[in-house]
């Protein structure tokens, strides 16, 4: 969330910067909002010292006029508060300032790839697809999903539902022996000041999960990503800097409702509405983010060197960033199937936004209290890094190699057939 007075005391520049997203905003009406706000707050302050000077004075003539401040008071605060909501509400909704690295650009086409890792393999067959492999091996069944729940499920089965589990454990034992991880075993459920804080609410809320109440006022979700559960452990807190960085991963379900993409990616585990997934989340000094970033990054792409396959790097422009991001690098792994690369992480730098939202603070070297630096990461997506193994791993006769850092988390098997 944005602190107005920083946009006031530069107008101009934020609303340079605000336009590298490519959205629209007023920011007159913002202006005005604030001006308006602070009116209020001036009269009512300036009517609360008029009433303590009459309760001082003990003057039981100017009883009657200390009872009309009291009620003048009361409107003006009702007044303010209302135009404190619709800023509020503007505010919470315009996404994080794109960092001076990030590229400009209004969609996908503006990327800028970085670097590419790893080599593609040459089949000496047509590649056939993971859901075609996973049917033929009976151990993807989209059919019986749709039946039990609906669309965009999927059961596993088997030898592929021991590979799913062997991928999670693999990657955190990795984040955590090796990358220097806190494993969190979090709820799967959010409540609305929590999905708040790191910005799925209020703009994205048609692609959440709610779960019906008997009490409405008390508004719970399923977690979209471990993100949003982990990164508000620090709300409301002011963190000892000593404590400083945290770094958190977990390994848990995650729900989204995909409504933006209708029609994208129906067949397969691409795209669907539960899903796996290990997220990697830092709690920073807010002037170490971008270092952490790159550190980040650099622990989603060593799984995937582990797992031996292909993938490229690539920093998204500024129109194609998540709202609360401030810079992000997807990892995007080869799908030979697909003869192209598919998103399988996106580690992001949200800087002090989600932190602002989330009011989570620390005090730094000057002892000053400010706002912590966020960020997030999928280190990785299960069902896609699946998706990449039946895609990369493929045999001729439809079976599936398992790659060899894998083996000793799959009871040393080597081949799923």
């Amino acid at each position: 969330m944005h602190n107005i007075k920083e946009i006031r005391n530069d107008i101009e520049g934020f609303t340079k910067s605000i336009k590298k997203r490519f959205i629209d905003i007023d920011i007159d009406n913002i202006i005005s909002l604030d001006k308006e706000n602070r009116k209020y707050i001036q009269e009512k302050e300036i009517l609360e010292k008029e009433k303590k000077d009459i309760s001082k004075s003990k003057d039981k003539k100017l009883f009657d006029r200390s009872k009309d401040i009291s009620l003048k008071i009361e409107n003006i605060g009702n007044l303010q508060e209302k135009i404190k909501d619709q800023l509020d509400s503007i505010l919470s909704s315009i996404p994080n300032l794109p960092h001076s690295e990030v590229p400009i650009g209004k969609n996908e086409k503006s990327n800028v790839e970085i670097s590419k890792h790893g080599k593609i393999t040459d089949f000496q067959f047509a590649p056939k697809s993971h859901y075609e492999l996973g049917e033929k091996l009976e151990m993807l069944d989209f059919d019986l999903a749709t039946k039990t729940t609906g669309s965009r499920f999927v059961f596993v089965k088997d030898k592929l539902a021991l590979l799913e589990r062997a991928l999670t454990n693999f990657m955190l034992d990795t984040h955590i022996n090796h990358n220097g991880y806190k494993e969190i075993s979090p709820p799967l459920i959010a409540n609305a000041k929590t999905m708040f804080g790191t910005g799925q609410l209020p703009k994205f809320e048609n692609d959440q999960f709610e779960l019906k109440l008997d009490d409405s006022s008390d508004r719970k979700f399923l977690i979209p990503t471990a993100e949003v559960i982990l990164t508000n452990i620090v709300k409301d807190q002011i963190i000892d800097k000593k404590n400083l960085p945290m770094r958190l991963v977990a390994s848990t379900a995650c729900f989204r409702k995909e409504a933006g993409s209708y029609g994208k990616d129906t067949k397969g585990m691409i795209r669907q509405h539960q899903f796996y997934k290990v997220e990697m989340v830092s709690i920073v000094e807010n002037d170490q983010c971008m270092n952490e970033l790159n550190r980040m990054t650099d622990c989603a792409t060593k799984i995937l060197e582990l797992l031996k396959l292909p993938y490229r790097k690539i920093i998204l422009c500024s129109g194609d960033m998540g709202f609360s991001a401030e810079k992000t690098f997807d990892i995007e792994v080869w799908l030979p199937s697909e003869k192209k690369y598919r998103e399988i992480s996106s580690c992001s730098s949200c800087g002090s936004f989600q932190a602002r939202r989330m009011k989570a603070r620390y005090k730094n070297k000057n002892n000053e209290t400010v706002f912590l630096g966020t960020l997030n990461g999928s280190g990785l997506a299960i069902g896609r890094t699946l998706v990449a193994i039946l895609d990369n791993y493929q045999q001729s006769d439809g079976s599936i190699s398992v790659p060899e850092v894998l083996r000793p988390y799959m009871n040393n098997i080597e081949i799923i057939k």
